[in-house]
């Protein structure tokens, strides 16, 4: 009795039920049964000895766990249930810079907080109340000290509040939040401490908003993961009801401050309203496939009633509030030069002078603007530079904002880019290095229908290449797996016609033809010039060779020039955009709207899924739109996003979207059971390809690992119904114009789920990451990577072939965009290349210890963590091979694209969690 009495504090046995002075630790043994078998030894609360009490508040108190075997050998305790004191730490993120009228209503809140307009918080038990049925709720507490920290700038500020609770009140499951300021604010996470089980953790990351905005309660549940069919009886209905507040009623235009998901098609890309050459097609339905976008609820056009009315910059479009850029990302991307460029300068710098859109006259020309900047090379008059904005020649002069770093293509050997083993470096190990793929017999021939498009043979000969194959006969180079093509035939000739009719804009349909020599490096041994079968023949599919001279050098290097410009479209309008941007974008509406927070496959999608709808919604906005950078700066102009479209109907399909499907697909690998990750590469000096597989090995069994862990059988795949209900979304809404298509995975297995799961988060991190951060390194440079050419190729017969053998060089740099095109790209693939200070790279997560209450989680985690480490040190090992000439030599870049961390800025490297830029 004596132990007994120390460990109760001594006051239990002796006073009546409310307990007001010893504040005593809720045992939380009773409720474990709730969770899984295999979390027991995690949450299992123990009987406390009496060197164990702690002290929590800042009473001189005692404070000590009830077991729950003591309290029923009690007498009558059972009907005698105490009133227990718990606490809640709250962490808020401040903002680091207010406007004026942010300041003012953060004092008026923190003024009326003291009269009650505060922040409550409600616990919510995981037990059912037997009287209600619903869930057991605490007594509201309010946030303590609100107004005593409204002028603390530290970046968190934390704050507690007391609850509650009798003794059989069980585990707390979730917790409500009520703002009754005016202003919204960052929760970012609620640990409750008093609970014999230990700290219970809330992980929130969202924005709570005033009451004025929503009247209903923001819930947040705990980090403690539950498949539909294993939520405790008294989180069900809130389970419910935040999935229907999400899914919202798709009505109405959305708010900024709204949380609601929905689908829709891409209809506001045009601008009809405006005039009829800015109207574009609906992207998305029967006429033309795409992917869904997330709704806006925008007012139709007043021109044409199916197309959304767009807004412009500054004013924000609609994405889902919790989805929108943080504060240090939104600072990083507007401060960059995409912002400072498109919106302080080119305006006026066109209105002054659209008359002389002045060309790249020297390859100095290009070199100046990595010393002297933008505004000295358009040769403005003095009178015209006055008339800029004084902020913008203000930082200039004093920060050079309007100069660019030297890309890396050209910082260390600055004619690396003319040379030929460069040209095929980079189709392994450049920005685009998928297109690539193995020919299996020559000559190639095309897909497209006869009738409409012409013949599909090609007009490459054995002849053509038979004398750079080091001493093979085409066959034998077929044989042994020496011949591959970056073939863009077919995704560009059906756009010609239109595109060569748009004013400085000139494109062929081109087929590179590659030797993979015994170096392991890819020598060009052939290219292919297409123009619509109405062309006149001698020029509808020309084959340009390797140069023999100084004239077939020029024509030689404007060839490469016209299969890099293709390149730099496919890229950027198919690989990037479409695959790693659009197609990701259903995927992740369907995961807010069908599967809760607290479902472990929610919980490992969630860093994934990052900043993806914001980018997306920027990109309709300011990239892929009527008149925006896309249109201007690539050689199909209006025609992109048609592109775009026409690849997503004939190329993608989401089971071959994955590495290892990807690198069969186009023959570049073959099944290795001796390998870890099943494959033999054919090019085994293919940086992309052999650094990508190690992060796909470690990615796959991570995601083996976690899936086989909450599904040990299939039963479990096909019996919950969120799981099923986001991928049925995800394919029959969100890529509804293909879903009939007879690719899709079926989701029966735990391996289905591994294979599906497995593929989104790869081209969420790593396929983005090796497509999207080496944009400025390469193709800042714009004579290495051209995306736009503005000159066909000339032979004998043309009326520029005398100009073109007078001056070369200056035909060439005609062909390639003019200055203003040049800097207007630049300062895009500048500000896309860019990393910000809060990216969260693959192998990290916010709150790593505790974004799971499952401890075995949490460790196979770490395990992952510490494989993508290992990754990195071994792509630095090959970084310094001297034998694999595609990623080491003189000049050569290293290939990082795929190492996995990296600081601020352009680094060309890094691996971000989510499609983040």
């Amino acid at each position: 009795m004596a132990l007994a009495k120390e460990m109760m504090g001594c006051s239990l046995i002796e006073r009546s039920s409310f307990v007001s002075s010893p504040r005593v630790f809720l045992n939380c043994s009773g409720n474990v049964a709730c969770f899984r078998q295999r979390q027991n030894r995690f949450l299992q609360a123990k009987t406390v000895p009496s060197m164990h009490l702690r002290k929590v508040f800042k009473a001189p108190v005692v404070v000590a766990a009830i077991s729950e075997d003591l309290i029923k050998a009690l007498p009558n305790q059972k009907e005698k249930a105490v009133e227990l004191k718990v606490r809640a730490s709250v962490t808020i993120r401040n903002k680091n810079k207010e406007d004026f009228k942010e300041t003012l209503v953060k004092h008026f809140d923190a003024f009326t907080d003291m009269f009650g307009r505060n922040v409550g918080l409600e616990l919510i038990s995981n037990d059912q109340d037997p009287k209600t049925n619903g869930p057991k709720k605490s007594s509201a507490a309010a946030l303590k000290d609100w107004s005593k920290k409204a002028n603390v700038k530290a970046e968190r500020v934390y704050y507690t509040a007391e609850f509650t609770v009798e003794s059989d009140f069980g585990i707390p499951g979730a917790i409500t939040v009520t703002n009754k300021h005016q202003q919204e604010f960052f929760l970012e996470s609620i640990t409750l401490e008093g609970f014999a089980c230990g700290p219970l953790h809330f992980p929130c990351n969202s924005w709570v908003q005033s009451c004025k905005n929503n009247s209903g309660k923001r819930i947040f549940f705990s980090n403690q993961p539950y498949l539909p069919n294993e939520t405790p009886k008294g989180l069900r209905a809130l389970r419910e009801n935040e999935l229907r507040e999400l899914r919202g009623n798709d009505r109405g235009v959305r708010k900024l401050s709204d949380r609601v998901y929905d689908f829709d098609v891409y209809n506001d890309l045009g601008k009809p309203d405006v005039s009829i050459d800015f109207a574009r097609p609906t992207l998305g339905g029967d006429k033309i496939p795409y992917p869904r976008r997330c709704r806006t609820g925008r007012l139709p056009c007043e021109t044409d009633m199916l197309a959304e009315s767009r807004i412009e910059k500054p004013v924000q479009m609609y994405v889902p509030r919790d989805e929108q850029f943080e504060e240090s990302k939104r600072n990083t991307f507007s401060a960059g030069r995409f912002r400072a460029v498109l919106h302080n300068l080119l305006p006026q710098l066109k209105a002054s002078i659209s008359a002389n859109n002045r060309d790249i006259k020297s390859f100095d020309d290009i070199d100046d603007l990595y010393k002297e900047g933008l505004l000295l090379k358009l040769g403005l008059q003095q009178e015209t530079v006055e008339k800029l904005p004084k902020m913008v020649t203000k930082l200039q002069e004093s920060s050079g904002i309007l100069k660019y770093e030297t890309p890396k293509v050209v910082s260390k050997d600055k004619f690396a880019w003319l040379r030929d083993d460069e040209f095929g470096r980079q189709a392994l190990a450049g920005v685009n290095p998928v297109n690539i793929r193995r020919l299996t017999s020559f000559p190639p021939v095309s897909k497209l229908d006869p009738e409409i498009y012409g013949s599909q043979e090609s007009a490459l000969k054995e002849e053509h290449i038979v004398g750079q194959l080091n001493g093979m006969t085409v066959q034998q180079a077929l044989d042994e797996n020496k011949l591959f093509i970056v073939d863009f035939h077919d995704i560009y000739l059906p756009f010609l016609d239109r595109i060569n009719s748009l004013d400085g804009r000139k494109a062929y349909a081109t087929r590179t033809v590659f030797f993979l020599t015994p170096t392991g490096t890819l020598k060009p041994v052939a290219i292919e010039l297409s123009l619509p079968h109405n062309t006149p023949q001698s020029r509808a599919k020309r084959v340009v060779t390797p140069p023999v001279d100084a004239t077939t050098n020029w024509i030689w290097q404007l060839a490469k020039a016209h299969v890099c410009s293709n390149d730099a479209g496919v890229h950027q309008l198919v690989n990037h955009f479409l695959c790693t941007h659009a197609c990701m974008e259903p995927f992740i509406l369907a995961a807010h709207r069908q599967m809760s927070a607290m479902h472990p496959i929610f919980k490992l999608l969630d860093p994934h899924m990052r900043y993806t709808l914001e980018i997306n919604a920027l990109a309709r906005q300011n990239l892929i739109n009527a008149e925006g950078v896309i249109e201007d700066c690539f050689t199909p102009g209006r025609y992109c996003m048609e592109i775009s479209a026409a690849a997503y109907r004939n190329i993608w399909r989401f089971d071959q979207q994955n590495l290892p499907a990807d690198l069969i697909r186009r023959g570049i690998a073959v099944p290795d059971p001796t390998q870890p990750h099943g494959l033999k590469l054919l090019i085994e000096d293919y940086p992309y390809a052999a650094d990508g597989l190690l992060i796909w090995n470690a990615l796959e069994n991570w995601v083996r690992t976690y899936v086989n862990h909450y599904y040990p059988d299939s039963s479990l795949i096909c019996g919950d119904r969120e799981l099923q209900n986001w991928y049925h979304e995800s394919v029959y809404v969100g890529h509804a114009d293909l879903s009939n298509e007879s690719w899709w995975p079926s989701l029966k297995t735990p391996e289905d789920l591994i294979f599906i799961l497995s593929t989104l988060i790869w081209l969420a991190s790593a396929q983005h990451a090796a497509l999207n951060f080496g944009q400025y390194p390469y193709g800042g440079y714009v004579p290495n990577r051209p995306t736009l050419m503005r000159r066909l190729v000339p032979d004998e017969n043309d009326p520029e072939y005398v100009n073109f053998l007078a001056d070369p060089q200056k035909y060439f740099l005609l062909a390639l965009p003019s200055l203003l095109q040049a800097t207007k790209i630049m300062a895009v693939v500048d500000n896309l290349s860019t990393h910000s200070p809060d990216e969260e790279y693959l192998g990290e997560r916010q709150h790593p210890s505790i974004w799971s209450g499952d401890a075995e989680i949490i460790e196979a985690f770490y395990g992952f963590s510490a494989e993508i480490r290992q990754i990195e040190k071994e792509i630095e090992r090959r970084n310094a091979d001297p034998s694999l000439k595609n990623r080491c030599g003189a000049g050569v870049l290293p290939y990082e694209l795929l190492a996995p961390s990296s600081g601020p800025g352009v680094t060309c490297r890094g691996i971000p969690n989510s499609v983040t830029i």
